[in-house]
């Protein structure tokens, strides 16, 4: 899976764990997960911070519960290195439905506003995503982590709080329907930090003239990291208890 690792100086060791196991850990680990549909990123940092007996695991990079996908998962000191793989380009694989919308752009929620696509034709699905490609201002989802006057907007949103969301700079590199199958369009996307694929959909939707939610997501690459390095999230608990085994063993 191209794991790293660095050498830095021992720490003192946690309760319940040797300190050889300790250390291979908090010296630095990236792991590449698959993250599974309806776990939330915070999920599975906690399932593998359980496992491992560390505080110090955390993820570069947010998927929503209904994505799934690459999840870089850092551990002791490479915890340092998450923002710096936060902001490297990712691409993005999934699907758009047609003639609705959802409040939150996805199906985190029931589609509404249903509309006739019927006029939609593959050469204009082709047209529009043009206008998407290159240095654009994206406005993101009121059912969203951002912070909103000290508060998550989506906390404010479920409330029923109007929310004003301020339109950001981002970049889309590529964006091409790569299958049609209407009302779904497969889609695949290259983008830099901050974009969110669910306003994707929505603007794409609206520049359509139909409406459209994201109703499918994977994340298949970050950086030079991709999707086909990652274990799934039961085999990296499995090989971590594997490391961990191994170093009882030889320091038995």
């Amino acid at each position: 899976m191209g794991d790293l690792k660095i050498t830095f100086p021992h720490s003192l060791p946690l309760p319940h764990m040797k300190p050889e196991i300790q250390t291979i850990f908090t010296e630095g680990q990236v792991l590449l997960v698959d993250k599974p549909l309806e776990w939330t990123s915070f999920d599975v940092v906690a399932k593998v911070r359980n496992t491992i007996k560390i505080k110090k695991v955390g993820h570069a990079g947010t998927l929503d519960p209904l994505a799934t996908g690459l999840l870089i998962l850092c551990t002791g000191k490479f915890t340092k290195k998450i923002n710096e793989y936060q902001a490297r380009e990712k691409e993005y694989t999934g699907t758009f439905t047609l003639g609705a919308v959802t409040p939150t752009y996805d199906l985190e929620s029931e589609p509404e506003q249903f509309r006739d696509y019927s006029f939609v034709t593959e050469e204009l699905l082709h047209a529009k995503t043009k206008q998407f490609i290159g240095d654009i201002q994206q406005v993101p989802p009121t059912h969203s982590a951002i912070k909103k006057n000290g508060q998550a907007a989506y906390v404010m949103a479920r409330k029923g709080i109007d929310v004003v969301m301020e339109p950001r700079p981002i970049v889309i590199k590529e964006f091409e329907i790569t299958e049609i199958e209407l009302p779904v369009v497969h889609f695949r996307v290259v983008c830099g930090t901050g974009t969110y694929i669910r306003s994707l959909a929505y603007d794409y939707g609206k520049a359509l003239g139909c409406g459209a939610y994201l109703s499918k997501l994977c994340r298949t690459r970050i950086g030079e990291f991709t999707l086909h390095e990652a274990r799934s999230l039961e085999q990296t608990l499995e090989w971590i208890n594997e490391v961990k085994t191994s170093e009882r063993i030889s320091n038995a």
